[in-house]
């Protein structure tokens, strides 16, 4: 599953993992600011060097966290399909410059986003957000939604494991647990006893609503001076356009 192998990019040791979220965060919302207001118009050979600056920066900071670059790639080109719809669409209306730009920005900011989120354990991010005042909510909701994933993925596991062990390797390959019409439906059944009974545990344990950080986060100069160096890199390219 690839959110298992991103969850273990996130607690490497890098210079980049070793900054503080908020401004992780604040990073990233420059990088999306200034990938999205790039113009889409303006001479050709100006405006691919512009999103060749961009990728060399993503590249750069994903260079120094020591995640695999390729890896994070294929990730981010899961956005293309959605946004593929789009781009097709102004491309037959005959504006191919600005269908480009659509799947161009949208790998940017998907790489970006993902970058973050592999470098940044969730609940650095979580009590960052929670420093911005996000509504506790919606963070709490996506607390929950990103553990129950590595349930399902568990009992996927499990379920593919027993199918293998019924099946076998012989002539019935092709009958495997891929083809299983009603593993979907079983596979939540399951997963909703099993989030039934964590929850459970999680009221014995004394769970009040909320998730409370072990460590409060503290702003160094390094984290200041990352911060400024990526929103100087950004205006920097969005002014060149």
């Amino acid at each position: 599953m690839h959110h298992v192998e991103v969850e273990g990019w996130s607690r490497g040791s890098s210079p980049l993992h070793g900054r503080d979220a908020r401004c992780k965060l604040a990073a990233l919302t420059a990088f999306l600011v200034a990938v999205s207001t790039t113009p889409v118009y303006g001479p050709v050979m100006r405006t691919g060097l512009i999103y060749l600056a961009y990728a060399a920066l993503l590249i750069a900071a994903a260079a120094a966290s020591r995640v695999p670059v390729a890896g994070l790639a294929r990730r981010a080109a899961l956005v293309l399909p959605f946004s593929a719809t789009f781009a097709l669409i102004t491309w037959w209306s005959g504006d191919p410059r600005r269908a480009l730009a659509i799947a161009e920005k949208s790998f940017l900011s998907g790489f970006a986003a993902l970058l973050l989120i592999a470098t940044t354990p969730l609940a650095q991010l979580l009590a960052a957000l929670e420093w911005l005042r996000v509504p506790r909510l919606l963070i709490l909701v996506t607390q929950f939604v990103y553990r129950y994933l590595f349930v399902i993925s568990e009992q996927a596991q499990h379920m593919r494991l027993a199918a293998q062990s019924r099946l076998g390797s012989g002539g019935q390959r092709g009958r495997r647990f891929n083809a299983a019409t009603g593993a979907v439906s079983v596979l939540f059944i399951r997963s909703w006893e099993r989030a039934g009974g964590i929850y459970r545990a999680m009221l014995a344990r004394g769970f009040t609503g909320s998730f409370r950080a072990a460590v409060r986060p503290h702003l160094h100069i390094a984290d200041f001076g990352f911060l400024a160096g990526a929103i100087a890199a950004c205006v920097a390219i969005r002014l060149s356009a």
